[in-house]
């Protein structure tokens, strides 16, 4: 039962990017971070080395992908400002993982919260909403 629910969740989050304007997807990619590291905490607490190593990476690879779709021709200081946030957030999850320290995963969830939040505020005129073929 177990695996079909990961099944289920998994078509579900990629029907989701299929049809996903640019904004939804970086709002998946924000929301998903944050449960990865969710995740990752309770494996730490539950001295699940391995699982908490999976999860900070495919955290990272989440938070890499979003630095690299930045555009800092469009973007300008906001891009910018991101870029360097990512970097912070790579180098307290890598913490985190070195030294298992719950606080730095807590302070990068904190800060991909205030960015979703940011995300999530922004207009629905300005999405870029993809038309249907």
């Amino acid at each position: 039962m177990r695996g079909s629910l990961k099944a289920y969740r998994q078509v579900n989050v990629e029907s989701q990017k299929a049809e996903a304007s640019p904004h939804k997807v970086v709002q998946l990619l924000l929301g998903g971070s944050i449960d990865k590291l969710l995740q990752a905490k309770m494996a730490m607490a539950s001295n699940q080395v391995a699982k908490k190593g999976e999860l900070l990476g495919r955290t990272m690879e989440i938070i890499t992908h979003l630095k690299a779709s930045l555009d800092h021709d469009k973007g300008g200081e906001v891009a910018g400002n991101l870029e360097s946030l990512y970097d912070y957030m790579l180098r307290r999850i890598a913490e985190a993982n070195a030294e298992s320290d719950s606080a730095a995963i807590d302070e990068v969830i904190d800060l991909l919260k205030t960015v979703k939040e940011g995300w999530d505020a922004i207009p629905a005129e300005h999405h870029n909403i993809k038309q249907p073929a």
